[in-house]
């Protein structure tokens, strides 16, 4: 696979609204937050992009059901992949350049931030309401890729996703301290898996414990965005590729996750 290391700024400026998805370490459902957060705005009316740099781990392509799709190129750029027919919602992601699921990206650093570049440049989204950008794990120099080709577009901020159980927290604590160097506005906290919902009764238990987000939020003096509870239906619908919302449209994670994304258009609103 070819980097283009020259590339100039490209298609991002027809996009109203650039959010960021960070955690400060894997496993806390980062993917699944920006996943489904892109699904709740596009229901909600709006024209979604979703950006996977997470290179050593892209798992959208997967979550959306577009394994597999070829990424063609056009004169503006790489045109995204588009996950439902009425062309609402777009994706881009190396997942789309591999040879197969089971190829490695074994890159050096700079290579990396070439291909994140890349990403930021030459992807032609068109008109956009809302990019999601889904970052890997951490406070590595591939945020700092992200956020220095992101600076000309001021982007509305980072939502931070984190579980219940303290060692979880802590890492968000850093986070928090990154974007406040790098000056990026923090939307809110998500607390992911914060419960476990029982298939046959419907019932919540606190299996991680509960609160720590909402917690460090006001501790760090940042906004409580919300919780969603650890669901096996929505574990189940990303493993298929499956539209949760379509699937469960009166549950309780939906009406979480919809709560979410009301929380952070309104900020949006107040913004514009």
């Amino acid at each position: 696979m070819e980097v283009n290391e020259t590339s100039t700024k490209g298609g991002l400026e027809n996009i109203k609204h650039v959010i960021l998805v960070l955690s400060g370490k894997g496993g806390v459902g980062k993917s699944t937050v920006a996943t489904q957060l892109a699904l709740t705005l596009r229901n909600a009316g709006q024209k979604v992009g979703i950006l996977d740099v997470d290179l050593c781990g892209p798992s959208i392509p997967r979550m959306l059901n577009v394994q597999g799709r070829d990424v063609h190129q056009c004169s503006a750029g790489w045109v995204p992949v588009y996950a439902d027919a009425e062309q609402r919602l777009s994706v881009m992601s190396i997942g789309f350049l591999l040879g197969n699921n089971d190829e490695a990206v074994v890159w050096r650093g700079p290579k990396k931030n070439a291909m994140i570049k890349q990403f930021l440049t030459d992807v032609y989204w068109g008109h956009l309401d809302y990019l999601i950008i889904d970052t890997p794990p951490g406070t590595s120099d591939e945020h700092i890729t992200v956020i220095e080709n992101l600076q000309d577009l001021k982007p509305e901020g980072a939502v931070l996703v984190t579980t219940p159980q303290g060692v979880a927290i802590g890492d968000v604590r850093r986070e928090i301290t990154f974007c406040r160097k790098t000056k990026i506005p923090i939307i809110g906290i998500v607390e992911n898996m914060s419960g476990f919902v029982c298939p046959h009764c419907a019932e919540c238990s606190n299996v991680f414990s509960k609160g720590g987000g909402e917690a460090l939020a006001k501790q760090c003096n940042v906004p409580f965005l919300g919780c969603i509870p650890l669901d096996p239906m929505l574990a189940k619908t990303l493993e298929d590729g499956q539209n949760f919302i379509d699937l469960f449209p009166v549950s309780n994670t939906l009406k979480s996750l919809q709560n979410i994304a009301v929380m952070i258009t309104e900020q949006q609103n107040i913004r514009d």
